[in-house]
């Protein structure tokens, strides 16, 4: 897997997401303890209103930056999203009002939601080679993963000898250096639009076009459809998880404070040993059997979560919590991981930009309608009517995602890094752009199959 790293470009890039995500980890905890100096038992209050800040700015922003993306270079745009997020990082010390913090989140989350979709949708640029790209995109879920684990433990060290203030020093330094790498990285040039006929510019050139053209990509194509329904049963699980980890360990296990980063971890280890295994087990398996039986199983470890719930009692319910909370993880990286690949291939490169953005927007979307789900749910009619209403929820979603997505077809077929060695079989998936520029055809108005077909 590590073999990606040779190449100069992508090194620097991930090097640059990997630093980005460990200050922005900072940033979290000292966030935390910033709302607590500021609103006191409050606290509470103003972190969830932050983290709906943070998911609004996401569903809202990367749809606009998709709709300005082919007028900036990329590598300006991540810059500025970086030098952004560290300008805002310099001024949080100093806030000494509540709407202060949400003006500076929702500030920092924008440039987030700038940054993360161009990045994604630079990567297949960087690495074309299927198997390279497989690779980098399960490096790139194990750094979210080791993130959740690392910067906490990261913080904790460093409140043992400096106040909290300036763990928001050590995010600014670190969105600095993300910047300095991303400016040292030799990006590979944007496949320019195809050329169009004045009506057809006409048509889908306007500023709200764009900024949706994504969205109705993701409506047009049945597969990119039941990735939004994928989406969803992610979001019921992972929300599940993050929002009520804390009250399984205390309220229902009666269970320390302690025990509480554990089943995290439990849920962050499941992912990562999923990561681990995926490139080479998509070397053999569509990325379609993986993804729908990942969804699947969330429904299962759903009907798990019930039994545990239910249990009044027993020292099994502890190690039983921790296998879920893993298998959560394996489920949801199972999903998560080989998107990058199904939108690679679906969507022409010129493209991808916007759909990467759309699925970032949409994707945070589901988590913004499931998190307060879990949480109001959880509190108001207890932790067994948010099993079930979210289990439901991740069946439903899995079962749709299975209807859309009925059979793998041509494009899907090329997978396992095919083309890498065979690339004459590449050309009846991939040598269709050509053919649909010069018809003034656009990807979402034709079924991929289709395409493959032309």
């Amino acid at each position: 897997m590590l073999t990606v790293l040779r190449n100069r470009t992508y090194r620097h890039l991930f090097a640059a997401q990997v630093i980005a995500l460990v200050g922005t980890g900072l940033a979290t905890v000292a966030l935390g303890l910033l709302a607590y100096d500021i609103a006191g038992a409050d606290a509470g209050s103003v972190l969830g209103t932050a983290l709906a800040i943070k998911m609004v700015a996401y569903v809202a922003i990367a749809p606009a930056v998709g709709a300005v993306a082919d007028r900036i270079p990329r590598r300006a745009l991540m810059v500025g999203a970086d030098l952004t997020r560290a300008g805002v990082a310099l001024f949080l010390p100093f806030v000494d009002q509540v709407w202060q913090v949400y003006v500076l989140v929702f500030l920092l989350q924008s440039a987030s939601a700038a940054f993360t979709p161009t990045f994604q949708a630079v990567i297949p640029d960087v690495l074309p080679k299927e198997r390279d790209y497989t690779r980098a995109l399960s490096m790139s879920r194990l750094a979210y993963d080791l993130e959740s684990l690392f910067s906490p433990a990261l913080a904790a060290a460093l409140l043992s000898v400096i106040t909290y203030n300036w763990l928001f020093t050590g995010t600014m330094l670190g969105f600095l250096a993300s910047a300095a790498l991303v400016v040292s990285a030799v990006l590979p040039k944007p496949v320019p639009a195809p050329p169009t006929d004045g009506a057809y510019a006409k048509a889908t050139g306007g500023t709200y076009a764009k900024a949706t053209a994504g969205s109705r990509l993701f409506l047009a194509v049945p597969q990119l459809r039941a990735l939004l329904a994928l989406n969803l049963a992610v979001a019921a699980a992972s929300a599940m998880v993050t929002v009520n980890s804390v009250v399984y360990v205390r309220d229902v296990l009666r269970l320390s404070t302690g025990a509480v980063p554990l089943a995290l971890g439990a849920y962050g280890a499941g992912s990562m040993i999923v990561a681990l295994v995926l490139p080479r087990v998509l070397e053999r398996v569509s990325d379609r059997t993986v993804m729908l039986r990942g969804a699947l199983l969330l429904a299962f470890v759903f009907v798990g979560l019930g039994t545990v719930t239910a249990a009044q009692s027993g020292s099994w319910r502890w190690p039983a919590l921790l296998a879920l909370w893993a298998a959560f993880g394996a489920a949801c990286s199972m999903v998560l991981t080989p998107t990058g690949r199904l939108i690679r291939r679906l969507v022409p490169a010129e493209k991808r930009t916007a759909a990467f953005a759309a699925q970032f927007s949409l994707s945070h979307g589901c988590w913004l309608l499931t998190y307060p789900l879990a949480g109001w749910l959880g509190a108001e009619a207890g932790l067994q009517a948010a099993v079930v209403a979210l289990g439901g929820i991740a069946l439903a979603a899995s079962l749709l995602a299975v209807r859309l997505w009925r059979r793998p077809t041509a494009v899907e077929h090329e997978h396992t890094g095919l083309h890498d060695e065979h690339p004459h079989l590449a050309g009846a998936t991939r040598g269709t752009t050509g053919w649909q520029h010069r018809h003034g055809v656009v990807a979402d108005e034709l079924h991929p199959a289709q395409l493959a077909r032309t």
